[in-house]
C-alpha cells in the first residue's frame, strides 16, 4: 500500500488521475443469475478497496448498473461521501470525460472486460487484455499529467501484498 502514497503522480492537483477496478467477487451458485450479489469474500475485498483508497482523495465514483460492482464500491463511497455514478461502458466518451475531470482523482468499477478495455482508451495503447475470471486484485492506474500518460497495473490479493507493474 505505501506505494499509492508515497508516489508523487497521485498527489499533482493538475494531473487527472483514474483508478479501475473490476468488481469484487460475486455468488456463483446460480449460473443463470445475471445480477449476483457478492459473496463472503467479495464483501471482504470490498472493505480492503475502501482501505486502499482511503488516503487518495477520490473525486468521482463510478460504476455500472450492477449489483456486484456497486456494492464493490459502496465502502469507498460511504467513507469518502460520495454518490456513486452509474454509467454504460459503451456510452462514454473518453475525450469529454478525460475534460469533465481534469485534474480529478476518479474511480471507476467495471467488468473483467471493461475495465481493460477503458484503460487501453484511457492510454491510447491495446496493452492490457481481459481480466482472468477469478482475478478480482487488479488495481489499473492512469495519470495523466500535461499530455504525459502513465499507467501501472497493481494487484492486491486480500491477503495484503502488492504486486506491481510499473509502465
Amino acid at each position: 500500500m505505501s506505494f499509492l502514497y508515497s508516489c508523487n503522480l497521485f498527489n499533482n492537483n493538475k494531473c487527472t488521475s483514474i483508478y479501475l477496478i473490476r468488481h469484487s467477487e460475486k455468488i456463483r451458485t446460480d449460473q443463470n443469475e445475471k445480477d449476483p450479489l457478492l459473496n463472503k469474500r467479495g464483501l471482504l475485498r470490498a472493505q480492503k478497496w475502501s482501505e486502499i483508497f482511503e488516503q487518495i482523495e477520490i473525486t468521482n465514483i463510478l460504476s455500472t448498473n450492477t449489483k456486484r460492482t456497486i456494492s464493490t464500491v459502496i465502502p469507498t463511497s460511504e467513507k469518502k461521501r460520495l454518490k456513486i455514478e452509474i454509467y454504460r461502458p459503451k456510452d462514454i466518451s473518453h475525450e469529454t470525460f478525460l475534460k469533465e475531470n481534469k485534474g480529478k482523482k476518479v474511480l471507476i468499477v467495471g467488468h473483467s472486460n471493461t475495465v481493460p478495455e477503458t484503460t487501453n482508451i484511457l492510454i491510447k495503447n491495446k496493452f492490457y487484455n481481459q481480466i482472468e475470471d477469478n482475478n478480482n486484485s487488479n488495481l489499473y492506474f492512469v495519470n495523466i499529467c500535461d499530455g504525459i500518460i502513465s499507467h501501472e497495473l497493481l494487484y492486491y490479493p486480500i491477503e495484503g501484498q502488492i504486486i506491481k507493474d510499473s509502465i
